[in-house]
């Protein structure tokens, strides 16, 4: 395994229903890293590694407000061996607790802060995992109830790279955090919790990536396979580069994307254009997905067709907003053909059945 753990803590966040008054009960003083710990910790690092809703930040300058120690601070002071992991893990789960008093949430849960080696990297996680019920049944069919980490409901997660902090402590990405959900209000506290700004936006980047891609083929004048094979090689690339969390840099796609036809290195003409982008950042892979293809949902509808079809086998009208689609998919077409054969033996029952009330309305006249 290539994870390796310098310490975890695990303690425990509640909240009372009847004050809102959130307590905390801190774990044992020293875990130890068994195989089964690691097993679960490498899992909670892929887990949270393959969350695409990730944002990327950094330490507030600003001071604490009073007396009070920010994260960074009594992170520092462990770091420097000033205090024990447990001393700085227990003064983080009070200032999580805090934080949590301050909103009307109830999110609680086991409070997860590890110190590891991942392949060659060092990180600091520092996650609220919920709980989740569960139910078993023994031999004698007796149904019982039981509590576990529900690692796949995972939200509330930070992650500090230690190496980038410790580096380049002015950047402002060695910070990644999971987006809040419905809104910003469920990941602010946690935020708060870390004194953690947002700095570099990766889907920004991302986004200005894809135009310096859609300009790079456009400008070497790539026919319209050539432009789609583009697409394909970056999709893939940042793919590749997203499965290992890894950034993906300039220098590299200009290597993926080159081809003989092409008059000038992606890097250079980026240099050259003066794109507002990094030259190596963690993307967005929502956004990078759309360079192939163009999808969407609505009132029944579901619809997504390659991008390279777009103004010869799909049509749009603006006018009328109508999509025409030429080159029907065969199997779409079989059962098109069905639908049109049902409709036309309804309408045959239908047209049979007015013919028999109108021959006995007749007959009754008589």
């Amino acid at each position: 395994m290539s994870l390796i753990i310098s310490n975890i803590a695990l303690h425990f966040l509640s909240k009372k229903e009847e004050t809102g008054e959130v307590l905390l009960r801190l774990g044992p003083e020293d875990v130890a890293a068994s195989s089964k710990i690691e097993s679960f910790v490498d899992a909670l690092h892929k887990i949270y590694n393959s969350k695409g809703s990730k944002a990327y930040g950094h330490f507030s300058s600003m001071p604490a407000a009073g007396d009070s120690a920010r994260f960074v601070d009594i992170m520092e002071s462990y770091l420097g061996e000033a205090q024990t992991f447990h001393q700085f893990s227990s003064q983080a789960g009070n200032l999580l607790k805090n934080e949590l008093e301050k909103y009307d949430l109830a999110e609680t849960g086991y409070l997860i802060i590890c110190h590891y080696e991942y392949m060659g990297g060092r990180y600091l996680l520092a996650a609220v995992i919920p709980i989740s019920e569960h139910y078993s049944v023994d031999g004698e069919l007796n149904i019982s109830a039981d509590q576990h980490l529900d690692t796949n409901k995972l939200q509330l997660a930070a992650r500090i790279d230690l190496f980038d902090y410790q580096n380049n402590a002015e950047g402002n990405r060695y910070i990644s955090f999971i987006k809040g959900r419905a809104g910003r209000k469920v990941s602010d506290f946690f935020l708060d919790f870390l004194s953690c700004e947002e700095g570099l936006n990766s889907k920004e980047q991302t986004q200005t990536l894809v135009q310096a891609v859609e300009d790079y083929v456009a400008v070497n004048q790539f026919d319209a396979n050539e432009k789609q094979q583009t697409r394909k090689e970056l999709l893939s690339y940042c793919k590749e580069q997203k499965e290992s969390a890894q950034d993906v840099s300039l220098q590299e796609i200009g290597n993926v994307i080159k081809t003989e036809e092409s008059n000038q290195d992606f890097y250079k003409f980026c240099q050259e254009q003066s794109y507002p982008i990094e030259e190596s950042f963690p993307h967005d892979q929502a956004v990078v997905n759309k360079v192939t293809k163009y999808a969407g949902y609505g009132n029944g509808i579901s619809l997504s067709f390659e991008r390279s079809h777009f103004g010869q086998d799909v049509v749009y009208n603006p006018a009328n907003e109508s999509i025409t689609i030429f080159k029907v998919p065969p199997n779409l077409k079989e059962q098109l053909f069905a639908l049109l054969e049902n409709d036309r033996k309804q309408n045959e029952q239908k047209i049979s059945a007015s013919l028999d009330n109108t021959d006995s309305a007749d007959e009754n006249e008589f």
